[in-house]
C-alpha cells in the first residue's frame, strides 16, 4: 500500500514518541495521581494502578495508535472508516478535546502567575503580612478549620480573588487574562507549523520536567520528615484493597492519564509512517507515563512528610485536594525550604512544560480533524494552515474568558467535573465497542500485521475482546451510580449550575446518537440493510477519502447483491 503524499509525517520517529509522552504525561501525573494515592491509603493504590496499566492502559493505547496509524486520519475519519455507525465517537472526542482546551489552559495561566510571582523575595505566600491576608491567616498550618495558611490565602484572595459562589461572577482578573493570552501565544507557537514545529518543541517540553522532578526529589529526600511521607506512599494499607472505589479510581486514573478517548494520540499517530513499530511506541508512552506518576509521587509525598514534620500533624491528616495540591500545599513547602525562590521557579516552570504538552495535543486534535474533513474549504477561507490554527486558538481563548473572572475557579471546577467524569467514560465505552467488537479483533490484528509484519499476541487479543470492554463497562456503571453533584471545597453548586454542567457534558456525548442517525439516514437500502452496512468498514468512504487505495480498484459498498 502506498501512503498519501499529501499527509505530512514526523521528521523523526522519536519526535512522535516524545510528543506522545508529552501528551500522556501532564498535570494529572503531578496532582491527580498523588491525590488519589493519598485518598486511597498510599501504597495500596499502587497495586490496582499497576494492574490496570497492564490490562487496560497498554492494550487500549495499542488499539488507538494502530487505528490512527493505519487509517492515517484523525479520530473523526478514523472511526467513520472502522465503524460508520459510531463515527460520532470520533466527533465526540474532538468536541471534548476542544471543551477541555478552553478551560485546561487556565492551569497553565496559574502556573505562569506563580512562576512570575516566584521571582520575589520573600515569596508572596511565605508570610501573612500582605494586604490580601485575613485575620485568620497563619504562617504554619494546623488542622484547624478556623485558620488558613499564607499559601491558601495567596491562591484564593490574591490570584483568584474568588467570589463566594457561582452566582457572583465578579469582574475579569486582568492579570490572569493577559497571562491567558500569553499561554495561548505559547500554544500557537508550538503547533502553528503542524508536526514540524511540534516535533521540535517536544524535545524540550517532554524531557525538561524530568530534570526538575529528579532535582526536587534529591532536595526533598534530605528534608526532615521526608521518609515518613515516602513510607506512607509505598507501604500498602492492604484493607483498602477491599474497596471497589480504589480499583475504579485506579482504572480511571490510567484511563485519564494516558488519554484514552480524547483522540489526541490517535490524531498524532496518524502522522506516523505506515510501517512504524506501534508496539514499541505503545510500551514507551504508557510505561514512561506511569513511571512519571510514581516519580512525582515520591516528590510530592516527601514534601508531605516535610509538611507533617513542620506542622506536627500525621501525614494522613494533611488537608490535600485537587489543584490545591499543586498551588497550596507544595508552595507552602517551598516557603520553608532553603533557596525557596529557586525551587519555586523550577517547579512552576515544570508545570508550564507539562501543561503545554497536554494542551497543544488537544488543540491538534481539532485542527487535524478540520483539515481531514474540510481541507479545501479551510484553505479557501484561511489560505494558510497557520491562520486556521490561529482562529482555533482565538476561539478557545474567547470561550475561556469566564475562567479568568473572579468566578473562574467555580467555572473551572464545573467544566472539569462534568467533562472529565461523565463525558470521557461514555466516550471510551463506545470507542471500545466500535473498534474491539464491531470492527473486530481479527481486522485490527490484520491491520497490525500489514503495517509491522507481526500479529498481536493472545494477551492483547484477550484484552481487546473481553477484559477492556468489561472493565470500562464496570467503570461507567460505577461512575453513574456513585455520581455526585459538582462541588468546590465546601460549596455545592446550585441546581441551575448543575444543569449547565450536564449541557456541557452533552455537548460532546450528543454527537454519538446524532451521527448514528445520520449514518443510517444516508446509507442505501432497507433499515436492516442500512444497519448491516453501518457496521461495515469503509461503507461511507468514497475513493477520494480512502487512506491508501489510490492504486487499487475501488469497489462501492454493497450488501449481498445490492450495490
Amino acid at each position: 500500500m502506498e501512503e498519501r503524499p499529501d499527509r505530512p509525517t514526523w521528521s523523526k520517529q522519536i519526535e512522535f514518541t516524545l510528543a506522545g509522552i508529552g501528551c500522556a504525561v501532564g498535570l494529572g501525573n503531578i496532582w491527580r495521581f498523588p491525590y488519589l494515592c493519598y485518598r486511597s491509603g498510599g501504597g495500596a493504590f499502587l497495586v490496582p494502578y499497576l494492574l490496570m496499566l497492564v490490562v487496560l492502559g497498554i492494550p487500549l493505547l495499542y488499539m488507538e495508535l494502530t487505528v490512527g496509524q493505519y487509517t492515517r486520519r484523525g479520530p473523526v475519519h478514523a472511526l467513520a472508516i472502522v465503524c460508520p455507525l459510531f463515527k460520532g465517537v470520533g466527533m465526540a472526542s474532538v468536541a471534548i478535546s476542544f471543551i477541555m482546551c478552553t478551560y485546561y489552559n487556565l492551569v497553565i495561566t496559574w502556573a505562569l502567575y506563580y512562576l512570575f510571582s516566584s521571582f520575589q523575595a520573600p515569596l508572596p505566600w511565605q508570610h501573612c503580612n500582605n494586604t490580601w491576608n485575613t485575620a485568620n491567616c497563619t504562617n504554619h498550618a494546623t488542622n484547624s478549620s478556623y485558620s488558613s495558611t499564607a499559601s491558601q490565602e495567596f491562591f484564593k484572595y490574591r490570584m483568584l480573588e474568588q467570589t463566594s459562589g457561582v452566582d457572583e461572577p465578579g469582574t475579569i482578573r486582568w492579570e490572569l487574562c493577559l497571562l491567558l493570552i500569553l499561554a495561548w501565544i505559547l500554544i500557537y507557537l508550538c503547533i502553528f507549523k503542524g508536526v514540524k514545529s511540534t516535533g521540535k518543541v517536544v524535545y524540550f517540553t517532554a524531557l525538561f520536567p524530568y530534570v526538575i522532578l529528579i532535582a526536587l526529589l534529591i532536595n526533598n529526600a534530605q528534608l526532615p520528615g521526608a521518609l515518613d511521607g515516602i513510607k506512607f506512599f509505598i507501604v500498602p494499607q492492604w484493607e483498602r484493597l477491599l474497596s471497589l472505589e480504589v480499583w475504579v479510581n485506579a482504572a480511571a486514573q490510567i484511563f485519564n492519564s494516558i488519554g484514552i478517548g480524547f483522540g489526541s494520540l490517535m490524531a498524532m499517530s496518524s502522522y506516523n509512517s505506515f510501517h512504524n513499530n506501534v508496539l514499541k511506541d505503545t510500551l514507551t508512552i504508557s510505561i514512561v507515563n506511569s513511571l512519571t506518576s510514581i516519580l512525582a509521587g515520591f516528590v510530592i509525598f516527601s514534601a508531605f512528610g516535610y509538611m507533617s514534620y513542620l506542622q506536627g500533624i500525621a501525614v494522613p491528616d494533611l488537608a490535600v485536594d485537587g489543584p490545591g495540591l499543586v498551588y497550596v500545599v507544595y508552595p507552602q513547602a517551598f516557603a520553608n525550604m532553603p533557596v525557596a525562590q529557586l525551587w519555586a521557579v523550577l517547579f512552576f516552570f515544570m508545570l508550564l512544560c507539562l501543561g503545554l504538552d497536554s494542551e497543544f495535543a488537544m488543540v491538534e486534535v481539532l485542527v487535524t480533524s478540520l483539515l481531514d474533513e474540510f481541507q479545501q474549504k479551510m484553505i479557501q477561507i484561511f489560505r494558510w494552515k497557520e491562520l486556521l490554527v490561529l482562529a482555533v486558538c482565538v476561539a478557545a481563548f474567547v470561550l475561556g474568558i469566564p475562567c479568568v473572572m473572579q468566578v473562574g475557579i467555580y467555572v473551572f471546577q464545573l467544566m472539569d467535573h462534568y467533562t472529565a467524569i461523565v463525558s470521557i467514560m461514555s466516550l471510551a465505552f463506545f470507542e471500545v465497542i466500535a473498534i474491539c467488537w464491531i470492527y473486530g479483533v481479527k481486522r485490527l490484528s490484520s491491520n497490525l500485521e500489514e503495517m509491522t509484519g507481526m500479529r498481536p499476541n493472545i494477551f492483547f487479543r484477550a484484552c481487546w475482546l473481553v477484559i477492556a470492554p468489561v472493565l470500562i463497562t464496570v467503570i461507567l456503571v460505577f461512575s453513574i451510580i456513585q455520581f455526585k453533584p459538582a462541588r468546590y471545597e465546601g460549596y455545592v453548586f446550585p441546581p441551575w449550575a448543575q444543569g449547565v454542567g450536564w449541557v456541557i457534558a452533552m455537548a460532546s456525548i450528543i454527537w454519538i446518537p446524532l451521527a448514528a442517525f445520520h449514518t443510517l439516514w444516508i446509507l442505501p437500502g432497507s433499515f436492516v440493510q442500512k444497519l448491516k452496512l453501518s457496521v461495515t468498514p469503509y461503507a461511507l468512504n468514497e475513493k477520494s477519502n480512502m487512506p491508501y487505495y489510490e492504486s487499487i480498484e475501488f469497489k462501492p459498498a454493497r450488501y449481498e447483491g445490492y450495490v
